[in-house]
């Protein structure tokens, strides 16, 4: 199967500041593909490429076939973008602001009403077309972008972080409707996200950090890649370099807790607190997930400054709700 987007070596520097660092990738038609890392990692640059948006410094891109760098027209017709800020017209109605995005790509007269109507069925919004957007929520505003980008039938849509801020409720939502999109029309979706959990929708996905790829993979693959469960402990200060003198393996430190991954941790728990008496105050076992990934990737979480504070939330959540097997 001939890959929908190529990438070879790509590479984007502002100055002295190397934002993508060699990136090669090949996605295939009818994947939900995804960019997974913190904010500034450089999956936007890679997606302003992509669209057309930005030029590489160097390396090559292809997407549908098309050179990203010399031939952009054909690029973007065969696109379709969902920013990761609102890029809707609020005074306009629903129907409106798809009948202005037909017109600027060239959608035949003929044909506008049926396809409006088809992608406001897509996204459930179908009677909500003469509303205006301005009293819409959160949700029907990224669903009605994402309607829009599929206006002019694109070989490839671009989802740039496309459920910042919403509700976990309207996230699971969103991702119910590009799910279903894909089955239907066999569009590829190439998104990025710094949401662990919403990356698990993606058939595979490229973790990114400082401009490298660390890994590319499967969701599963890339947690079954960790060789075992995950192990956390609370305790003293030195137990990140002990443990990991000790057992011989890559322990990782993160708010107070040391996390590293063991076959047959259950069995393992009883060893380490004898082995480090009255040094531990708390331990826990975990089936890996996609934050034990990047962090035994890059040594840490996504990085909490850059996290808006509803993410930190989240994450905060997570490591409550996970503490698994004590």
């Amino acid at each position: 199967m001939s890959a929908i987007i190529e990438t070879q070596g790509l590479i984007k520097r502002y100055g002295d500041v190397t934002a993508l660092a060699g990136i090669d990738l090949v996605v295939q038609p009818g994947e939900i593909f995804g960019f997974l890392g913190p904010n500034g990692a450089g999956k936007s640059t890679a997606i302003k490429i992509l669209s057309t948006l930005l030029k590489p410094t160097a390396g090559r891109a292809t997407l549908a076939g098309f050179d990203v760098a010399s031939q952009p027209g054909k690029v973007r017709q065969s696109i379709g973008m969902v920013f990761q800020d609102p890029s809707l017209d609020n005074r306009l109605t629903a129907e409106e602001n798809l009948q202005f995005h037909a017109m600027l790509y060239h959608v035949p007269r003929s044909v506008r009403q049926d396809r409006i109507a088809r992608v406001l069925t897509m996204v459930d919004l179908l009677d909500r077309r003469k509303d205006l957007v301005s009293i819409f929520s959160g949700g029907m505003k990224r669903r009605l972008e994402i309607a829009r980008g599929l206006l002019h039938e694109p070989q490839v849509l671009f989802l740039d972080e496309p459920t910042v801020g919403l509700d976990p409720q309207t996230r699971a939502a969103i991702w119910e409707h590009v799910r279903r999109l894909r089955s239907e029309s066999g569009v590829t979706v190439f998104m990025t996200t710094h949401y662990m959990d919403e990356a698990e929708n993606c058939d595979r996905i490229a973790v990114i950090d400082h401009g490298k790829l660390q890994a590319l993979d499967t969701p599963e693959a890339l947690k079954r890649s960790l060789g075992g469960e995950t192990v956390i402990i609370t305790g003293d200060a030195a137990l990140q370099g002990d443990i990991a003198e000790r057992y011989g393996v890559p322990v990782q430190a993160s708010e107070g807790t040391v996390h590293f991954q063991m076959a047959d941790a259950a069995q393992f728990v009883p060893r380490v607190v004898a082995d480090f008496p009255g040094r531990i105050t708390a331990i826990s076992v975990k089936q890996p997930n996609l934050d034990d990934v990047f962090m035994h990737l890059t040594g840490r979480e996504i990085r909490a400054e850059e996290a808006t504070p509803l993410d930190r939330m989240r994450m905060m959540a997570r490591r409550w709700g996970s503490q698994g097997r004590r």
